[in-house]
């Protein structure tokens, strides 16, 4: 397939897909590289920006592109301008991620919270390794009704839930519940 031109191509984070993405994320990679590198004055970070920006919209003929090769792209076309330096500093950023817990509960397996807990850990610290940075998790109330092993909503499902709060706030992440989702930043993940 082809990159439909004005639109961003899926993005490939470790095992997730990113659709409808902003790029904000792009241009806080290249100021942290820049930072790095000790070129605080790095007086072309809009200019490589919309560059990358442009061959994302324009450029890519991949409908699907993994985020290392996107990293790979900018590391070279700074490379190739003579920032050398910061491309050897560039460390991925990834846009927002969103997990399933209801995914996550059934490859645990119904009524298995540890195993859960287990499996959420792993991918916590696969998708900072990619550099997800904010994580959303989707589908809490069906994560729950898996692990609980019932349809109806209760008290042991509300502390269930909670539990679930407590725990991504132990290992760090400070939760946020947004309306049916939980926000997490994964940066000082334990």
């Amino acid at each position: 397939m082809i990159c439909i031109v004005g639109n961003l191509p899926v993005l490939q984070v470790g095992r997730y897909q990113v659709t409808g993405y902003s790029t904000q994320w792009i241009r806080t990679a290249i100021e942290q590289a820049a930072q790095r590198a000790h070129q605080d004055d790095f007086a072309f970070t809009d200019d490589v920006y919309e560059g990358v920006i442009h061959y994302l919209e324009h450029k890519c003929t991949l409908r699907m592109l993994k985020l290392e090769d996107l990293y790979k792209r900018l590391s070279h076309m700074l490379s190739r301008i003579g920032y050398g330096s910061i491309a050897n500093a560039l460390e991925p950023v990834a846009p927002p991620v969103t997990i399933s817990l209801e995914r996550a509960a059934r490859d645990a397996g119904d009524g298995y919270e540890l195993a859960f807990f287990r499996e959420l850990q792993t991918e916590l610290v696969e998708l900072k390794k990619t550099g997800a940075i904010d994580v959303y998790f989707s589908h809490v109330e069906e994560c729950v009704h898996i692990l609980k092993r019932t349809d109806t909503w209760n008290e042991s499902c509300k502390e269930l839930e909670a539990d679930i709060i407590d725990w991504l706030r132990k290992v760090g992440t400070q939760p946020k519940r947004l309306g049916y989702r939980i926000r997490a930043n994964l940066k000082q993940l334990a």
